[in-house]
């Protein structure tokens, strides 16, 4: 496994790469600080299996780099760091193709667990996106006080939407809800139609716009 920090903070490069040795200790790191001296190692090293990247580059905007590894290097999965974690960052960042958005703020076992998903094929969102940042005062509309059951959303289905927020990949709640995968596909094709989502991050943070705590679910 073949991994690229671009970061111009020494001191992040320096934790993921711990992270990084802990979860694969055989992987090959290879570090830029600037955008134009990452795009010239991805240039060099094709084989480039994961890229972390930081959204506040000095030389250019981390969006803008992310669409281009994404349409440069379609096969190499970029996971999105950041000082912030505010929700249209992160939306935006997944949105574009990332696989995840880790603040840098995060402890060093949220950075284990986050990787840990992310390579196994997960997409790790980070928690607190998750609550709905509508002001408590602030009466929900009609629409936000619909239930999953409103939707037409079955208990099974439930629990496969709160794995999904947690980022897990389909084997995975197959394991942990002992189903086949064709069952899980069906149970999340009909979660996607039920919230109008086009993907798995999107239907996450649908459910989260509509306040459904379904995290005991999972439990």
């Amino acid at each position: 496994m073949k991994v690229l920090f671009l970061d111009d903070h020494v001191l992040v490069r320096e934790a993921m790469r711990g992270v990084i040795a802990e979860l694969q200790p055989d992987a090959v790191v290879i570090e830029a600080a600037t955008c134009a001296t990452g795009l010239s190692l991805m240039q060099q090293h094709a084989d480039v299996d994961l890229v972390m990247l930081d959204l506040g580059l000095p030389d250019r905007n981390g969006f803008e780099v992310l669409e281009e590894l994404r349409d440069r290097y379609p096969a190499t999965s970029v996971v999105m760091l950041s000082g912030s974690n505010d929700r249209d960052s992160v939306a935006t960042a997944l949105a574009k193709g990332a696989l995840g958005f880790i603040p840098k703020s995060a402890s060093r076992d949220v950075l284990v667990n986050a990787l840990r998903l992310i390579l196994a094929g997960g997409i790790y969102i980070p928690p607190e996106i998750l609550i709905d940042s509508q002001p408590v005062s602030s009466p929900a509309s009609s629409a936000d006080r619909r239930s999953p059951a409103d939707l037409g959303l079955t208990p099974r289905q439930v629990e496969v939407l709160a794995l999904m927020m947690q980022g897990k990949s389909n084997k995975l709640i197959c394991r942990t809800l002992h189903l086949a995968e064709p069952t899980v596909k069906n149970h999340v094709s009909a979660i996607l139609k039920a919230l109008g989502a086009v993907n798995r991050t999107e239907a996450a943070l649908a459910a989260a716009k509509l306040n459904w705590d379904v995290a005991k679910a999972a439990s």
